[in-house]
């Protein structure tokens, strides 16, 4: 019987085939060469995924030279068709202007048990060995995946979702189109605010909103690299560049307004842009001038928790960084709006607005 399907199948008689293979697949379902043409039939009615299933499995039941290296041309073709289907996909999905703009894809975390069943559609949908897969998938915070263009990454994503693996895309042109005020002070803060700010222009004006515009707040520590005499193993003076310190940074995000609010614990570039002014704004505490710009920045944190209570206080920044922080040529396309004295360029800036600005855009897709 296993002689007719053979021959069936080399006349590429397939109804035939398939009426000899049925009563085989219930007399000797763990027969290779019924499980074979099993997976040749899949194969030839189009069901790939069905038939790369079962060719895996027989790799497993079976020793047979002849089947092994059989299913194995077999897995390279499938591998090939499904390559060619993305490609063309791609392409299409990219065909249109507006898809080809500078995108990033941000994974999101997933619990250790659900990394174990996820890996291996991860692995599939992005063409890796499921120990890899496994690793890439973040499990804490947010982790920077892949750059490209954003109709290309839609694509990827659309696929990832649909197999329950969380992620989302955005243009960074989108991240662009976000302004941002440099907070100088709280003069009022009541049922509305109110801050002096400045435009990216350096233009000073105030701004007025009430607290239920604000979305999220977005809290970062940035290092002060400075340079610092050290002695060596050979005990010689060598000067190397540190971290000294951390400027600490909170973004209020208002989209009704398509804005971010930024405020900074500590005196800027060239004094144009101001630290918070702690001494000209409302008072917090009935000593703010005696007290540490520290105990003051955490004051003004708690502050603005009263008046936020609902709001959601994202604080990953760091572990967020850490795996975007190699990707020099796309934070180079990104304007930080951060104004440190900086005696060299750094990263750790983009970055910053990067992750923001995620959020931002990331709430402002949930709300339409």
């Amino acid at each position: 019987m296993i002689e007719q399907v053979a021959i069936a199948f080399e006349h590429k008689d397939y109804q035939t085939a398939a009426k000899l293979l049925k009563p085989l697949l219930i007399e000797s379902p763990d027969n290779p060469w019924v499980v074979f043409y099993l997976a040749r039939l899949h194969e030839v009615s189009g069901k790939h995924r069905d038939a790369e299933k079962v060719y895996r499995r027989l790799l497993l039941i079976t020793t047979n030279n002849r089947i092994v290296t059989q299913a194995r041309q077999a897995l390279q073709r499938l591998q090939e068709i499904q390559k060619e289907e993305k490609q063309r996909a791609i392409a299409q999905a990219t065909a249109e202007s507006s898809n080809t703009e500078l995108g990033v894809l941000i994974l999101e975390p997933l619990s250790n048990e659900q990394k174990t069943q996820l890996a291996a559609k991860f692995a599939q949908i992005m063409q890796l060995d499921p120990y890899t897969a496994k690793l890439i998938l973040p499990s804490r915070t947010w982790k920077y995946y892949r750059t490209g263009r954003i109709g290309e990454l839609k694509f990827y994503g659309m696929q990832l979702q649909q197999a329950g693996i969380p992620c989302f895309w955005t243009t960074i042109k989108a991240i662009e189109q976000i302004q941002v005020f440099q907070v100088q002070y709280f003069p009022e803060m009541q049922s509305k605010a109110t801050v002096i700010c400045s435009n990216q222009a350096n233009q000073v004006g105030s701004l007025t909103f009430d607290w239920s515009e604000v979305t999220a707040q977005v809290l970062g520590l940035l290092p002060i690299f400075e340079e610092v005499v050290d002695i060596n193993a050979h005990r010689q003076l060598e000067r190397k560049i540190q971290t000294q310190d951390y400027a600490q940074f909170c973004d209020l995000h208002l989209p009704e307004r398509r804005c971010i609010l930024r405020l900074c614990d500590r005196l800027r570039r060239a004094q144009r842009h101001r630290s918070y002014d702690f001494q000209q704004a409302l008072e917090i505490t009935p000593s703010a001038s005696q007290n540490t710009m520290r105990i003051n920045w955490n004051n003004l944190l708690d502050l603005l928790t009263q008046y936020l209570p609902q709001v959601k206080r994202w604080s990953d920044f760091t572990p967020f960084a850490q795996t975007v922080l190699e990707q020099t040529e796309m934070l180079g396309n990104i304007q930080s709006h951060i104004h440190l004295f900086r005696r060299e360029k750094t990263y750790w800036d983009p970055a910053f607005h990067l992750y923001s600005g995620l959020i931002f855009n990331k709430d402002m897709a949930k709300d339409h």
